[in-house]
């Protein structure tokens, strides 16, 4: 047997354990799906305050973490790479405090992060959706990774002058399009089972 051979039996396995998957959890999936669905129309309407809330909350969590991070290095003086773990602390005690103080620049450069992501994310969406073919509906996961995709060369190509409204805008029409995927396929599943 050739490695394409090895190759394509894996694949099969991996398409039965997904159709089984899909089977047995098409409510887990339907309930994602509305959740990402809401989310996204929510995003939508009012992009701008999503994106600031973001920004907003993701600066928190980066301050939280670095004041962690520098108590542990001052309780723990003699662990090895106590100045690491302390320079570590002190970046993320700058950045979140960046974040929360000027939420512009942070949205500049969460917007950059976004493009990122969303090239990513589509990567990985088109990955799962040709896991999935032929399986009934996988062409809706495909369809939301190639819109990812779209999505990271808008936001590369407008960057900056479209950073504070398009990236919740963006992120919202995301999510809709992978709630609507995930409602198609656990509706499909939900009589197969």
């Amino acid at each position: 047997m050739s490695n394409i051979d090895d190759v394509n039996i894996e694949i099969q396995h991996m398409q039965q354990k997904m159709l089984v998957y899909l089977q047995k959890h098409w409510k887990l999936f339907l309930a994602e799906g509305i959740i990402f669905i809401v989310l996204g129309i929510f995003a939508i309407v009012i992009p701008h305050v999503f994106t600031v809330a973001i920004v907003l909350f993701l600066g928190w969590i980066i301050l939280f973490g670095g004041i962690i991070h520098i108590s542990r290095a001052f309780f723990f003086l003699d662990m090895p790479g106590f100045g690491l773990w302390l320079f570590m602390g002190l970046l993320q005690v700058v950045i979140g405090y960046l974040f929360i103080t000027n939420p512009v620049a942070g949205i500049l450069t969460l917007t950059m992060l976004m493009a990122l992501f969303f090239a990513l994310e589509g990567i990985a969406k088109i990955s799962i959706a040709l896991m999935m073919r032929p399986l009934t509906n996988w062409g809706f996961m495909l369809f939301s990774g190639i819109t990812a995709l779209i999505f990271a060369l808008i936001i590369w190509l407008g960057w900056p002058e479209t950073a504070n409204w398009l990236l919740g805008l963006f992120l919202g029409i995301n999510m809709v399009f992978l709630g609507w995927s995930l409602v198609k396929i656990s509706l499909h599943y939900k009589d197969s089972h």
